[in-house]
């Protein structure tokens, strides 16, 4: 991997404690923070897209971020996104079939003791360098094949379909 690309769209790996009514909102991307914090020894270059939560991603947006990266020359790509509509933005990047594209978030912001946002950005960096061209999704310890993944928002926590 010559170097990979970090799209950040928002969502709660990236919702920062707002006021005392637990209001949350979308901060600064936390990737290239959690990153230097674990000493990766790669380079990588971050574009913040998007700040908004997955729900409010539209197909605008998602048309954006498919001619974004389409744009790149990196061949590795790594898309921070919320979990309610990362499946949705997966399918609309699967023809771009010359890159590896995985997409990873977490249930609780980064910024959280015990968040599960570290854990993931390792499986989808893991992921994003040895997998072949494709789409993914890193969430729970798995990669995904999005058209074999929904999230259960009950279970709070992506699993098989089909």
């Amino acid at each position: 991997m010559d170097e990979l690309l970090i799209v950040s769209t928002g969502g709660t790996i990236d919702k920062v404690y707002f006021d005392d009514k637990s209001d949350y909102q979308v901060g600064e991307p936390q990737i290239g923070n959690i990153l230097r914090e674990l000493g990766v020894v790669f380079r990588f270059t971050v574009i913040p897209a998007l700040r908004k939560d997955s729900l409010h991603i539209n197909d605008d947006d998602r048309a954006m971020l498919r001619t974004l990266i389409a744009a790149q020359p990196h061949r590795h790509v790594l898309i921070t996104h919320g979990t309610d509509s990362m499946v949705e933005t997966a399918k609309v990047l699967a023809d771009l079939d010359d890159k590896t594209i995985v997409l990873t978030g977490a249930l609780n912001p980064a910024r959280f003791r015990g968040s599960d946002a570290e854990f993931n950005v390792g499986c989808a960096v893991g992921a994003v360098q040895s997998l072949p061209p494709g789409v993914y999704i890193a969430m729970n310890g798995r990669v995904w094949d999005p058209r074999k993944v929904r999230k259960n928002v009950a279970a709070n926590r992506f699993e098989a379909i089909g």
